[in-house]
């Protein structure tokens, strides 16, 4: 513990975080926020959108970690307002790990409820239902997107690794395996940047071209994608001990700490042009890289992690010094310049959910937190 003492006072940095999330809890509610603007407040997105499980999962961390029962009582339904919209028009997809990992999976993991594990080996199945056997990939979206898989299924995959160890179905583990190994062959390139959607005919299984998606162009760095592979590499060795994945985690982590400014932050893409100046940082992609940065590290000997742990260290002191809302009471977000979509200009230099969340994993994970979600 003396390298986390030495670059962060975990218990100050913990008694402040569970002060802000006491008062989120107050302000959020049972609204489903993704972003918060200007004026710090968090918007109430429709329950089918891949942020709606990282609220109740900071609820799950919070009541896991401190043993309060408010945050208990906030999150137990959201597995429930979930399965609800199955009976109806939704728009689920690949994310619905996203979903369900942070409040079916955790709850039943955490008090197992009989329904949470229904709803999480649900939610599984309809995953697992998206995999393209020719071209042993999970497609990411509906519609007429057949072919198109992301790199932020990464993530995703520890539903599948769960459903089979809750059923003894080695078919679900199958699948996440076969599509982190399609990662491994088409979206991680040598140097260990990441390509965020790979378009794949859905017939033959063949590559078609790569798409920018939400990075600046098809052959950049996206940071949040970076960070989705390298968190979920990491995890995806974690359930198999095969260490091809966790030798792919260590690159993918090699080419984010090598591009990373002088705070620690990452940019919102890695490549955006020749110079970095004036592009806006990604928090959220900061908190998830430092959240993987830290199972990568769990994943190894104490002096092979090292270096990883003290640069997850690095990136939440950066995030904590100078990008949150400590002093805010009214603002309802963790953290602030977080960077969406730039590409579309969405939801530039806001306030994320998920980078709150990973901000509060990453800080639970340090202050002793023994269970996992992804």
């Amino acid at each position: 513990m003396a390298a986390i003492q030495q670059l962060l006072d975990i218990p100050v940095l913990w008694e402040k975080l569970e002060h802000k999330t006491e008062q989120m809890l107050t302000l959020i509610g049972g609204k489903s926020p993704h972003v918060a603007k200007d004026n710090g407040k968090y918007d109430d997105q429709r329950l089918d959108w891949w942020t709606s499980g990282f609220w109740p999962g900071i609820l799950w961390i919070m009541h896991d970690m401190t043993g309060r029962a408010a945050y208990r009582e906030a999150a137990w339904n959201w597995d429930e307002r979930l399965e609800r919209l199955t009976l109806a028009p939704n728009s689920f997809d690949h994310d619905v790990g996203f979903q369900f990992l942070p409040t079916a999976v955790i709850k039943h993991t955490l008090t197992g409820d009989p329904d949470a594990l229904r709803r999480g080996l649900s939610a599984a199945d309809f995953l697992a239902g998206r995999y393209n056997l020719n071209g042993r990939f999970i497609r990411a979206w509906n519609g007429d997107k057949t072919g198109c898989s992301i790199i932020d299924t990464s993530m995703n995959l520890s539903l599948l690794f769960w459903a089979s160890r809750q059923t003894g179905d080695p078919r679900y583990a199958q699948i996440a395996q076969a599509h982190a190994e399609t990662v491994l062959k088409h979206f991680i390139r040598e140097d260990g940047s990441v390509k965020h959607i790979v378009s794949f005919d859905p017939h033959s299984g063949e590559v078609l071209e790569v798409l920018g998606g939400q990075g600046h162009a098809p052959d950049s760095g996206w940071s949040r994608g970076t960070a989705w592979a390298l968190y979920g590499m990491a995890n995806t060795y974690r359930h198999t001990g095969d260490k091809t994945f966790l030798h792919a985690a260590r690159r993918v982590a090699h080419f984010f700490l090598a591009h990373l400014p002088e705070d620690h932050v990452a940019h919102w893409d890695f490549r955006a042009g020749s110079s970095l100046d004036g592009e806006p940082r990604d928090t959220s992609a900061a908190a998830c890289a430092a959240s993987g940065l830290l199972e990568l590290a769990e994943s190894l000997s104490a002096v092979d992690g090292r270096v990883y742990r003290e640069s997850a260290e690095r990136i939440l002191k950066s995030l904590y010094e100078h990008y949150g809302t400590w002093e805010d009471a009214e603002h309802e977000a963790i953290l602030l310049h977080g960077t969406g979509h730039k590409p579309a200009g969405d939801n530039v230099d806001v306030s994320l959910i998920y980078g709150d969340y990973f901000f509060v994993e990453s800080m639970a994970r340090l202050a002793g937190w023994k269970h996992r979600i992804f």
